[in-house]
């Protein structure tokens, strides 16, 4: 790596000045080391620098003045610094503040903005050819196509250049030898163009236009711009980023999943004339650092990501919008646990920028913070044009069942029938993947779990296997029962969408059908294409789980058939109810968002529910504050505040000794209390044994001093590991 660096001389011909300096390392260490900063080395706060760790080099990040509570003799020098640009000081500032609220390593959230490892090596360039010296050599018929093909082009790569002339690559490369072309460097092309944000944007309408005029004042803050499905929220927050461009400032906007952000860029780039950068795991190694780098330059103006997409190096953000900012997706739950709505909303303040939340069924936490005052309001009553809501009906399963072994309900049947009839499409929605959830022996009752995890397997037909959907495990389906060993006993059990589409299959033969999971809809390009099929009316059934539910619009989509309402209620999820009317909310959304009326039925076995007479009625509102009210009643969030601690480690015994040993040293006063340990639900994980404490306390109450009063000074031992979930979404 050498060519990166300013200072390139060995480190021990290299005298140290007597200058100490903080460089936190990419590591969960608990801050930064301090090292001697070698004479006539120019070193600053954020600059990128190679220091030696052990018997070995590592690239860190200056971060400051050294903590001077270590003898000089055992410090080590600075061995280079990297000739790139150093890490914006807003970002170090937010790298602090969210190690300091999560209680996690600073290190370890240092590693999620330094995650492109590529980004820190020499810039790389292509070979192409330029015109060179034609009167140098024979000049014949090929040769002078090559030089026709550059006449209004300054170079171009060789593969190119060759087929735009229909010559060989033996002709360059003697035109090259001979003098006639040289060759030149030519920078790798960008994965990501320059949004024009002068472009005329969509016809609004009068709310429309009116929310979008605030949006605009860019305001400093958080604003929740909140509209029913089909609204237009994305044209308006549209024009709060040509604002933002405008300013000549950068545009962060997070999405839930790589699944929402086709349709997504479709609009984008019609409504700016170029493509957004992109930032999700599905990249290649080179799209990300193409994107890093320019997003430390500042090159690349809107990022449109996951939840990682935070930690990019920002030079200058001017905007940060969280789109379907409700979703339990843009929770980490592994690494560095962090709720990246809320860490945007930080972001933005570190920054004093506008921060924008977006939803159809905003979360109950935003919703508390904008009755408390602490967040703007803008609202879009109607859909967007000529389209209407759905009627949505409620189907009572006690009262109109399916027939055995069957899942759709005679009601549900006719109105796919009819919707067929009419040459529209409808959509089936289960929020479960595969065929069937449980396989279990008909003749001694035995179940197939997962032998990692506290699951069951699940069978997924068209694939031939059996799945562990947590921690990846796959087994072909057995003959005969591993218990009893009788054969042909093993049965399926309750219904995936595989089992579904099935039956559509046999009851509508005729309709051609499409499943949309996250197994079929495996990387962007492949939903893009799945979803051209839906909105080009490729498909008349559609059998899909949440992949489907949001963000998604088609035309010709107007009956929308839950299949089973009641799946997410169970389990005694704190936010089970509020969960699943946003799901079922959202889903019911993708009909009828065209100038055709849409039709939603809800299959469920209990339709006096407060959640269902919502999603019937409309009546969001009022469902959020009986929801509200209970919460407020158990000290829950937003009204109060939860921690939870979980341990793991391989032998069951050692993770209860443990968890019995923190039992005795909990805190044990006013407005706290701490309840476990007890079995997660999940108690078996990866082959980790699992237990968990939730930590309960009020609002006015700080949780992270508890916790490290608590844990600060705990010890594990052996593979014993302790995680700690600030504001935890799930409680599996």
């Amino acid at each position: 790596m050498a060519s990166l660096f300013a200072s390139n001389t060995p480190p021990e011909t290299e005298a140290a000045t007597d200058r100490r300096i903080g460089v936190l390392l990419p590591l969960p260490l608990s801050g930064a080391y301090d090292y001697l900063v070698p004479d006539g080395m120019d070193i600053a706060a954020g600059d990128f620098v190679e220091v030696p760790l052990g018997s070995r080099s590592i690239l860190g990040v200056v971060w400051g003045e050294a903590k001077d509570d270590v003898p000089r003799a055992k410090l080590k020098q600075i061995e280079a610094r990297l000739e790139i640009a150093p890490l914006p000081e807003i970002s170090r500032r937010f790298i602090d503040w969210v190690a300091n609220y999560c209680l996690s390593a600073p290190g370890a959230v240092l590693k999620m903005a330094m995650s492109v490892s590529d980004a820190f090596k020499p810039e790389r360039s292509l070979k192409a050819y330029a015109v060179g010296d034609p009167s140098l050599g024979q000049m014949t018929a090929s040769r002078q196509r090559v030089l026709e093909a550059l006449a209004d082009i300054p170079s171009m790569l060789p593969s190119d250049l060759a087929k735009r002339a229909g010559v060989t690559a033996g002709v360059l490369t003697k035109m090259a030898e001979l003098g006639q072309l040289r060759v030149v460097a030519q920078p790798l092309a960008k994965p990501f163009g320059q949004p024009d944000p002068d472009l005329p944007g969509a016809q609004l309408s009068p709310a429309q236009r009116a929310a979008a005029d605030e949006l605009i004042q860019a305001h400093a803050g958080v604003t929740l711009l909140d509209g029913v499905t089909g609204s237009g929220k994305t044209e308006v927050y549209f024009e709060a980023i040509a604002a933002c461009l405008k300013r000549g400032k950068q545009a962060l906007i997070l999405l839930p999943e790589i699944a929402l952000t086709t349709q997504w860029l479709e609009r984008f780039m019609e409504r700016f004339g170029a493509a957004p950068g992109q930032w999700h795991s599905e990249l290649t190694g080179l799209e990300r650092r193409l994107t890093w780098r320019a997003v430390l330059r500042g090159d690349a103006k809107v990022i449109v990501g996951a939840r990682s997409a935070l930690f990019l190096p920002f030079r200058d953000l001017g905007l940060i919008i969280v789109d379907e900012e409700h979703e339990q997706a843009f929770k980490q739950e592994d690494g560095v646990v962090y709720q990246a709505r809320d860490m945007a909303v930080v972001r933005g303040h570190l920054a004093q920028i506008p921060v924008i939340l977006a939803s159809a069924t905003p979360s109950l936490e935003t919703m508390h913070n904008v009755e408390m005052g602490r967040y703007r309001f803008l609202h879009l009553p109607d859909r967007h044009g000529p389209a209407q809501l759905p009627e949505v009906r409620l189907v009572d399963l006690r009262r109109e069942p399916p027939p055995r072994q069957s899942w759709l309900s005679p009601p549900l049947r006719e109105a796919i029938r009819a919707t067929l009839e009419r040459k529209e499409q409808a959509l089936l929605f289960l929020n479960r993947r595969g065929y069937a959830p449980l396989t279990l022996c008909r003749a001694c009752g035995h179940r197939l779990q997962c032998p990692n995890c506290s699951a069951w397997l699940v069978e997924h037909r068209y694939l031939g296997r059996l799945q562990c959907h947590h921690c990846g495990f796959e087994a072909p389906p057995p003959a005969k029962c591993p218990a009893c060993g009788a054969e042909g006993s093993m049965a399926a059990c309750g219904p995936g969408v595989e089992r579904v589409a099935e039956e559509a299959a046999a009851l509508f033969p005729e309709a051609s059908r499409l499943i949309l999971t996250s197994d079929t809809a495996s990387g962007p390009a492949k939903t893009a294409e799945l979803l051209r099929m839906i909105a080009q009316r490729e498909v008349d059934l559609v059998i899909g789980t949440q992949i489907i539910a949001k963000g998604h619009h088609f035309p010709n989509l107007t009956l929308v058939g839950v299949v089973d309402a009641d799946l997410g209620l169970s389990g005694g999820d704190l936010r089970a109810a509020e969960r699943t009317f946003q799901l079922l909310h959202q889903v019911a959304g993708r009909a009828g968002r065209a100038d055709l009326a849409g039709l939603v039925l809800i299959q469920t076995y209990d339709p006096s529910r407060p959640v269902m007479q919502a999603l019937k009625a409309g009546d969001r509102d009022r469902f959020y504050a009986l929801e509200a009210e209970e919460r407020r009643v158990a000290g829950m969030p937003p009204f109060g505040r939860l921690a939870a601690v979980i341990i793991s480690g391989s032998d069951p015994d050692e993770v209860d000794r443990f968890g019995q040993h923190l039992a005795r040293t909990a805190p044990h006063q006013d407005g706290i209390h701490v309840l476990g340990p007890a079995p997660a639900p999940l108690a078996l994980l990866r082959g980790r044994h699992r237990r968990r404490f939730l930590v309960k306390v009020r609002r006015d109450v700080p949780v992270q001093p508890v916790l490290r009063h608590w844990l600060g000074g705990v010890k594990t031992r052996g593979d014993l590991a302790l995680e700690i979930d600030i504001d935890p979404y799930s409680f599996m």
